[in-house]
């Protein structure tokens, strides 16, 4: 493998090349995935759980599996309408991502011992990450660019990466070194939206107002989704207010006020 490239170290124009390239994405995931299987250490031994807290992690990771299901069909159909073959590029990085984070958390489920995890999905999954989910796949099926980018690579991916840095910090070591893994992607997928919005608002302005409107019908969804999350982790009072406060400068960093 060649040395991997600082990407702040190049120019702007370098940078943008560089991060939206297959082979920056293939030194990525290689750096962090080796010697894992189905994203953690196989030597990695399984802690006892409570009846409560199996119960609290299966439907967590259920609607993970939701989230990522989502980003997976969402970042293939935009591949279809993306502006630059650059943005189709790094789209098709994404896909393979999120198909990858989908399978971990399916195989984790079954590590413990759901015996169908699709039907275990359907039963426990958030109502309000649906509600998002389809609002993200009526903007892909419009072919609405600015929409689709924005609600996937900064709402959602905004959310995962806040959830799941928290949920990291509190939980078993196997579920601990997946959503560490898993969060590096996050970080790079919201990296994308960040700067791809940003340079399109500095040259259309008025597109701004349409994002504003959408950030606010679907905050709600997003902050009602964390509620549920937090108590079903169980994660302290105090933790809550990080989680949401840091999801939502991500959104603030973009001028939007949820």
């Amino acid at each position: 493998m060649s040395d991997i490239v600082e990407p702040h170290d190049l120019s702007q124009e370098d940078f943008l090349a560089e991060v939206h390239s297959f082979q920056f994405w293939l030194e990525a995931v290689e750096g962090y995935l080796g010697g894992t299987s189905f994203g953690f250490d196989p030597g990695l031994s399984e802690q006892a759980f409570s009846d409560e807290e199996l119960n609290f992690l299966t439907t967590t990771l259920c609607n993970y599996c939701v989230a990522e299901q989502a980003a997976l069909e969402a970042s293939s159909g935009m591949i279809r309408f993306a502006p630059s073959p650059e943005a189709a590029i790094f789209l098709s990085t994404q896909v393979v991502d999120e198909g990858r984070h989908l399978e971990v958390f399916i195989h984790r489920l079954k590590t413990l011992g759901v015996e169908d995890p699709w039907r275990e999905i359907d039963s426990r999954v958030n109502r309000n990450l649906v509600r998002l989910r389809d609002r993200l796949l009526e903007y892909v099926d419009q072919k609405d660019w600015e929409a689709s980018v924005f609600v996937q690579n900064v709402i959602l991916e905004a959310m995962e990466f806040t959830v799941f840095q928290a949920h990291a910090a509190d939980t078993d070591p196997i579920t601990c070194a997946i959503l560490t893994g898993v969060v590096k992607d996050e970080r790079r997928h919201m990296g994308f939206g960040e700067n791809n919005l940003g340079r399109k608002l500095m040259h259309a302005p008025h597109a701004r107002t349409r994002l504003d409107q959408i950030a606010r019908e679907l905050n709600p969804l997003v902050m009602s989704t964390f509620n549920e999350i937090i108590e079903e982790l169980g994660l302290l009072e105090e933790g809550e207010p990080a989680i949401s406060t840091n999801y939502l400068a991500t959104i603030e960093r973009l001028g939007f006020t949820p």
